[in-house]
């Protein structure tokens, strides 16, 4: 095993914990990619062999490190990528690591269904199973013809490999900052999230709409308050049943502009076309970012984003002055 995926087990109230939880991982290995709210990915090749132990023995260890220190129990995945980790960790309980076996991965693989693959979506698995490929390993049968007919080229051929167990991926160390907590960086690109957790599973689209609206809000007054534009914007949508779908999408230009967010977020929210799916929680994370003095500007001759825009600086001031809830959209004040 080389790569693990923790999940901490996090109360909402307790989302600030993340960044010390990550820096309790940074102990064991510099690269260590943030998966706000509640988990990371390690890669854990250089610790094996500097502490003499498996990535599992490492697993154990963390999860006594993270009770002990921090009263947080986790549940981890392991495997040869981080891929195989993810798909792990679905079936990992607290105390139980659950780790992928190197030599039968295709037949660890072979009878889970589609949807857990990390990147397949309600669509996909949705077209996908309509034509009776409901499990990777009918996936991982099928001619590669055949699934680039029914998903795309790229797409069709990417699940082929995955569900074979091909694991191309790799751990891109990050940072992760946090409402209420400092803006750090592991070594990467620092990044910003924001959660948005409902009462109750949530099936209703405009709820949904309205909690992406108002992390987008969030994030785009952190980061003109840090003097920051992100080049990427990701959505993940947590179900009731523990599962989750992350998308994420480069901007056309790096910005800070809340309306350019939310109008990111609300697409990539379209494309994941969920039917009365029971959200329990929406994250949005800004990553890839950059000094704003350093970012670039399409001019426009649209008077009205000229005029978003100063209305979102004075808005910011009066922000400042009054605090963050001092002016919200109106489709929040509902």
């Amino acid at each position: 095993m080389t790569v693990l995926c923790v999940r901490f087990q996090l109360p909402p109230e307790s989302e600030a914990a993340l960044p010390g939880l990550l820096g309790l991982l940074e102990e064991f290995t510099p690269v260590v990619e943030a998966l706000p709210p509640d988990g990371a990915l390690a890669d854990l090749r250089g610790a094996e062999r500097y502490f003499g132990r498996s990535a599992v023995e490492l697993a154990s260890v963390i999860r006594v490190r993270a009770l002990a220190l921090h009263g947080v129990d986790c549940v981890i995945g392991a495997g040869p990528g981080p891929m195989l980790a993810r798909v792990a960790l679905r079936d990992a309980r607290p105390g139980v690591t659950c780790a992928v076996p190197e030599d039968a991965v295709a037949e660890f693989l072979a009878d889970r269904p589609v949807a857990a693959l990390p990147g397949v979506g309600t669509a996909t698995s949705r077209t996908l199973c309509e034509y009776g490929l409901d499990t990777l390993g009918r996936v991982a049968a099928a001619p590669l013809s055949t699934l680039q007919r029914l998903i795309g080229a790229r797409s069709g051929r990417e699940l082929h490999e995955k569900a074979s167990g091909v694991d191309r991926g790799r751990v891109v160390p990050n940072g992760v900052s946090l409402p209420h907590s400092r803006l750090r960086s592991s070594g990467g690109t620092p990044i910003l999230a924001t959660e948005r957790p409902f009462p109750l599973d949530e099936l209703d689209p405009d709820r949904h709409r309205r909690a992406l609206l108002s992390a987008a809000e969030e994030l785009g007054a952190r980061l003109r308050a840090l003097d920051k534009v992100c080049g990427t914007l990701t959505l993940t949508v947590r179900y009731a049943d523990r599962t989750a779908t992350t998308r994420t999408r480069t901007l056309r230009e790096p910005t800070a502009h809340s309306a350019a967010l939310t109008r990111t977020a609300y697409g990539m929210y379209e494309a994941l076309g969920l039917q009365r799916a029971r959200v329990r929680a929406l994250v949005l994370r800004a990553e890839s970012l950059a000094p704003a003095e350093q970012a670039s500007h399409q001019l426009t001759f649209d008077p009205v984003d000229e005029k978003v825009r100063r209305v979102e600086e004075a808005a910011d001031r009066v922000r400042a002055k009054f605090g963050p809830g001092a002016v919200i959209p109106g489709a929040l004040a509902a």
